[in-house]
């Protein structure tokens, strides 16, 4: 089957560069053989990987799958970089949904997972995936190119003793950003927190998710996911407008910005700021920090951009498998990759992550379990993730150089509530900087 490997990877904070290697060389395997897994979580997500990996070396004795924690994603990235220069790649690769777009448009990096399952006549129900997952990792043929593993959507958790200490009902939290606003006038007003809101991850929850959940689009061509030559055109009256409301709230301290990736984490979980939109996977994180009783509903809309919401998407990881292996070491993941398939096994990953389960089946065992009568918060992702059918603004993204390109709205976001630049100033300026990026790394794939 697939005996030459073309070695090729992306740099996270440059444009894609390609890394050629040697034909492996044909030797008499020993086994069990070795899976290099390379993964970009760490601490308890990290070590219940392990404890995966551990699980299915146990069940058989052909394969080895040996976890590598590389440290955070980028890292893993870098590292990666670093195997292929020495002609080494990983089996597998941990890449997080900011990288997506940039590995679609390097296919000589990847052996796609479809092709993989079926070449070892494997078991891979897509039509069991969920939709919003399938989109997301699929070419444009519907194929999938990467194994669904780790993925989250963002949800609006709350502090429920604060809450009741203002006088507002946990068991009717807000559904609109005015009633957040209202909200937050009544916790700040307490005198006892320092906002009435926060939120993680800046771009993701509150551009790329709030324009799938208000069905308005990031960019052209179905926000890049119906091929290159996309544009962006988050600079539209819908995007300025929600960030001119999120720069009054800052003025007025009803929301504290906490900065980018997940700094804004401690702000909720020592119970300085009540209201907190963050992803479905930081459950465990809050239940483990924080000392006080909190919940979460369904993200907040304006309802005069739309009448109701149409539905968040994911974040998270994927599984990659790179090019430079033998045939039979090809096999080895492919039958890993069946097994974390399982519905029992995404069902145990997602009850204990609070990442999605991936699959309807595995969604219906946990169901099935009592889970979500237990801890009903785990089933608030799925069902906001699943609320409508998704459309092109609602599919997903698929943008290249979107790391830089995130740190480009970032950095507007940031100038809007610093107060330093107007919103439409702001995104205008984004959008121009964003684009270049975007030709950029067209034209690193078209050579």
């Amino acid at each position: 089957m697939r005996k030459i490997a073309l070695l090729v990877c992306v740099v996270l904070l440059l444009p894609s560069f390609l890394f050629a290697a040697g034909e492996p060389e044909e030797v008499e395997p020993e086994f069990p053989l070795e899976i290099e897994m390379w993964i970009g979580l760490g601490g308890a997500l990290g070590e219940e990987i392990e404890r995966m990996a551990a699980d299915f070396n146990a069940m058989q004795d052909e394969y080895l799958v040996n976890v590598v924690e590389q440290g955070d994603y980028a890292e893993a990235m870098t590292s990666a970089i670093a195997a292929y220069r020495a002609g080494n790649p990983p089996h597998i690769l941990q890449v997080y949904d900011v990288g997506t777009g940039t590995m679609h448009g390097n296919p000589e990096v990847v052996y796609p997972v479809y092709q993989l399952m079926e070449d070892y006549d494997r078991p891979f129900d897509t039509d069991d995936v969920l939709d919003q997952v399938t989109a997301y990792y699929s070419d444009l043929d519907g194929n999938m190119l990467s194994f669904p593993f780790n993925s989250s959507t963002p949800i609006f958790y709350y502090n429920v003793d604060a809450f009741r200490e203002a006088g507002l009902d946990p068991n009717d939290p807000p559904e609109t950003w005015h009633d957040i606003e209202e909200y937050a006038e009544a916790l700040v007003g307490t005198g006892n927190y320092t906002a009435g809101f926060t939120f993680q991850w800046p771009s993701w929850t509150n551009m790329e998710n709030f324009s799938a959940w208000h069905d308005i689009p990031m960019g052209t061509l179905a926000n890049g996911l119906d091929g290159w030559g996309t544009e962006f055109v988050y600079n539209i009256p819908e995007h300025v407008h929600h960030m001119e409301a999120l720069a009054d709230f800052a003025d007025r301290g009803l929301f504290q910005y906490g900065g980018r990736g997940g700094d804004a984490g401690p702000l909720f979980t020592a119970g300085d700021v009540p209201m907190y939109i963050a992803s479905s996977a930081a459950y465990a994180g809050i239940a483990e920090s924080a000392d006080f009783e909190f919940n979460a509903s369904f993200l907040p809309y304006w309802p005069e951009i739309i009448d109701s919401p149409q539905n968040s998407i994911i974040g998270g990881g994927s599984l990659w498998v790179m090019e430079g292996h033998s045939d039979i070491e090809y096999e080895g993941v492919a039958e890993f990759f069946e097994y974390l398939s399982s519905t029992e096994v995404q069902a145990s990953w997602h009850q204990f992550s609070g990442y999605l389960p991936i699959t309807d089946s595995a969604w219906e065992l946990t169901r099935e379990q009592g889970f979500y009568d237990e801890i009903p918060i785990h089933n608030t992702a799925i069902e906001q993730i699943t609320l409508s059918e998704p459309t092109d603004n609602s599919r997903g993204i698929r943008f290249g150089n979107y790391v830089q390109g995130r740190s480009v709205i970032l950095d507007a976001m940031e100038a809007i509530f610093a107060g330093d630049a107007g919103a439409q100033e702001a995104l205008d300026e984004a959008v121009q900087r964003g684009n270049a990026l975007l030709r950029e790394f067209e034209e690193t794939v078209a050579r």
